[in-house]
């Protein structure tokens, strides 16, 4: 009869299981920053990260996604934007080689005639 301990087996976990877990379960990070001088508040960050699945955040009722114009933007007007701004930059690249090039200069003395 032995006397020595019976451990169970290591069991490693990767990073694939931990993400998994968060990615089923959700984590939460929350915290405040506040700045003040003299009990005058100057600043307060305040910082939610939800970290989680697309069906997790659903099934909690997140899907800001499904609603935001920026992720949602119709093509068409997103390359008619994208053409306005092309064209207003070179409009104004136009411009500001015109102000950035040197004057006509006036004709030098050599070659001007000479009166007698």
């Amino acid at each position: 009869m032995s006397l020595e301990p019976r451990h169970a087996p290591y069991r490693g976990t990767s990073l694939a299981d931990i993400l998994d877990r968060i990615l089923d379960k959700g984590l939460v990070v929350a915290g405040d920053i506040r700045i003040s001088v003299a009990n005058v508040e100057l600043l307060t960050v305040r910082i939610r990260l939800l970290v989680c699945s697309i069906d997790k955040a659903e099934q909690i009722g997140l899907n800001w996604w499904r609603y935001d114009r920026s992720l949602i933007f119709p093509q068409e007007e997103t390359e008619n934007t994208i053409a306005r701004l092309e064209q207003r930059i070179a409009e104004l690249e136009r411009r500001l080689a015109l102000t950035q090039s040197p004057p006509p200069s006036a004709p030098s003395a050599r070659s001007r005639p000479r009166k007698r």
